[in-house]
């Protein structure tokens, strides 16, 4: 559905005469309207700098105390009361069964009334409201998922998120660290793998399970065994129901929850956030965009980014606090245009993937004709030139006759758009401004700092940068002199401080110690550079762990340890693109063996030959991929092509160190092209 509603897009203009756009484009440009967003700060002055050198907001005094948005907003509870009411008790959670279906809506009192009846439900099985009970979430996003939620807040439990790609190693661990008792999945699937994960184990906390999609297809022989109860979503709503029990809602210092981040090496890290922490953020981030436009209960926002990570959990609760509409997405992303269409959002959090996935389309369509080339750049410049006299708008000549299709696949009423978890291009981020006609921001921050630290300014059109910081965040470059960087040329580590900052990690003070300093100061791992108008740019990545697309961080030396198991394989060199979800590798062969290898097959040549050939290539590939998924390497670690080089890294051509370790920043600048060239080989493809 994905690939054929983008297809369509086709000859946009073609139709068109190019005199009759001439003249009409000439009348339009002439007559250019009235701004509708004009900056709140100096775009070339967008960040106090304070006296230790660190930097915050100017959207607010440079002395400011946080302090609510709202005064008798504090926490998750006082958000939903306050929805409730903006909303006039309107539609809140929507639901889309599949094709050819509206969405159908819960209101915000029947989430409410929900919430209490699960979280009653769950005191009756013994559960103990305090805020440091917790409860695992173990699914995709659905009303039902934010219904738990909502059920935990009311009775101050500790909602802990579970998610299919941290492994079955670190779910585990996640459960076992946190003793959680109750999990409630989405499909058995999930049930099944929790009960395996029981039955192996030696600590059995888990002790009840509740299905959202019902309980066929879940293994009861094996939850008799391991004596889990098994309980349908349903039935649970049902019975909390009859005996309702007071809430018991929680304290601004309470835990709020607990976000695992899926790491790099060795077991996940609990990010312990409190409400105040988590209140912080949503009032920052409400400043920081409410000069454009707060949101409002008339706001629709599809929610298809997962729900277990910071991004779309706050974006969700800032829709909330406002009385607006969440729909989610079926599940399934080669569906999520149809969704999109059919929802016609107002609000949407992405990341860079699937934007730039829609650009590459819409640019491989635009190259079929002069005519439509010579339009199309015309209209990306006449937009451009209204983002700079800070005029948004879609009802221009060129929204009519070039750009409507492509808003048409966003459901055509999309006025804000946020960006993060990953760079996006500066041209991709400039089209879309022009071709949605619509306000995008883009982000940068971590699970730590509950989860923006910077963001784009409404009106800013520049494009490269991730902005100043968000209110009440402090930012400061620290020098990693190991990497050249230093803070008096405005480059060093980003560091972070203030109400945002997570107290640290679940049950593990040493590596709370290594990522928090004794003055709470969160050292980032991101390498950053001021730009002169306050603004932040991420330029490299402390320790050479690297990002991808989707938000997943890589440690390359991780993985090149696992492909030098290849028997064919003497050196490995990893390296990602952080608009791409997939890393490429250089792989130097062992001669001896890879010769051995071509007699057995009765393959001539030398050695340089075989590196060559590219069926030695793909027999190399393939084997590390073998070795890579019987490793436990994660999909997006496979390399998904390589290049094959006959030369060794050594001292000598200065592509290893004194230690014989791969010189990260050489390598990367040696093998730069190819690795574009691989990249460009694969592009538009998402595995």
């Amino acid at each position: 559905m994905m690939e054929n509603s983008l297809e369509t897009w086709g000859p946009v203009c073609a139709s068109v005469g190019v005199a009759v756009t001439g003249l009409a484009a000439t009348y339009y440009l002439t007559k250019m309207p009235e701004p509708t967003c004009i900056p709140p700060v100096d775009l070339d002055n967008q960040s106090h700098i304070l006296q230790d050198g660190s930097r915050t907001s100017k959207l607010v005094p440079k002395d400011a105390k946080y302090k609510p948005l709202y005064e008798d907003v504090e926490t998750f509870y006082d958000i939903f009361q306050r929805g409730i009411k903006t909303s006039g008790n309107g539609p809140f959670l929507g639901t889309r069964s599949g094709p050819n279906q509206e969405y159908v809506w819960l209101s915000y009192q029947e989430v409410y009334d929900q919430s209490v009846a699960f979280g009653s439900w769950m005191l009756e099985q013994g559960i103990q409201s305090r805020s440091e009970t917790v409860i695992g979430i173990f699914s995709q996003n659905r009303a039902e998922w934010v219904i738990t939620e909502k059920a935990c807040v009311a009775y101050s439990l500790v909602p802990v998120a579970l998610y299919d790609t941290l492994g079955d190693d670190a779910v585990t661990f996640i459960i076992n660290q946190t003793n959680m008792s109750l999990i409630v999945c989405d499909v058995s699937e999930k049930v099944n793998k929790i009960l395996k994960m029981v039955s192996e184990g030696e600590n059995r906390c888990v002790k009840t399970i509740v299905v959202m999609n019902g309980i066929d297809g879940v293994d009861a022989e094996l939850a008799w065994k391991v004596d889990v109860m098994i309980v349908p979503f349903q039935d649970a709503l049902k019975t909390g129901c009859s005996n309702l029990k007071p809430v018991a809602p929680p304290t601004p210092e309470d835990l709020a929850l607990i976000c695992y981040t899926s790491g790099t090496t060795g077991n996940p890290k609990g990010v312990m956030i409190t409400y105040k922490q988590a209140m912080a953020q949503i009032t920052g981030l409400s400043i920081a965009v409410f000069n454009y436009r707060l949101f409002n209960k008339n706001d629709v926002h599809l929610s298809y980014l997962p729900l277990a990570h910071m991004y779309e959990r706050i974006g969700q609760q800032c829709l909330t606090l406002e009385g607006a509409r969440i729909g989610f997405f079926r599940g399934d992303v080669k569906l999520l245009l149809d969704d999109l269409q059919t929802l016609k959002p107002t609000v949407f959090f992405s990341v860079p993937r699937l934007l730039n996935r829609i650009y590459d389309k819409v640019m491989a369509g635009v190259k079929g004709s002069k005519l439509k080339v010579m339009l199309f750049n015309w209209a990306i410049a006449s937009k451009e030139n209204e983002l700079k006299q800070y005029v948004i708008r879609r009802n221009s000549i060129w929204d009519k006759i070039v750009f409507q299709k492509i808003q048409a696949l966003f459901g055509g009423r999309v006025e804000y758009i946020s960006t993060g978890s990953a760079p996006l291009e500066a041209k991709v981020l400039t089209f879309f401004r022009c071709a949605l006609g619509c306000m995008i921001l883009e982000a940068y921050g971590q699970t730590e700092s509950v989860a923006g630290l910077t963001m784009g300014v409404p009106g800013d059109y520049h494009a490269g940068a991730v902005g100043p910081p968000i209110p009440y965040n402090y930012i400061k470059l620290l020098d990693a002199p190991e990497y050249g960087y230093f803070a008096k040329d405005n480059q060093g580590e980003v560091c972070a401080k203030g109400v945002t900052i997570s107290s640290g990690y679940y049950k593990d003070p040493v590596k709370t110690s290594e990522t928090f300093d004794k003055d709470g100061w969160l050292h980032t791992g991101d390498i950053g550079q001021w730009l002169p108008n306050g603004t932040l740019i991420i330029i490299d990545r402390k320790k050479n762990l690297f990002k991808l697309s989707q938000g997943e961080y890589v440690a390359p030396e991780k993985v090149e340890l696992v492909y030098i198991r290849s028997s064919f394989v003497a050196q490995a060199f990893v390296e990602g693109d952080s608009l791409q979800p997939y890393v490429m590798s250089v792989i130097v062969p062992d001669e001896e063996v890879l010769m051995a290898w071509a007699k057995s097959q009765k393959i001539t040549g030398s050695f340089q030959d075989l590196c060559k050939s590219e069926s030695v290539k793909t027999m190399i590939l393939l084997d590390i991929q073998k070795i890579g998924r019987e490793a436990g390497l994660k999909g997006f670690e496979l390399t998904k092509d390589i290049v094959v080089r006959s030369e060794l890294f050594s001292v000598e051509n200065g592509l290893l160190t004194p230690t014989f370790k791969n010189k990260r920043p050489q390598l990367r600048s040696f093998f730069k092209n190819d690795i574009a060239a691989l990249y460009k080989k694969h592009q538009g493809s998402s595995s």
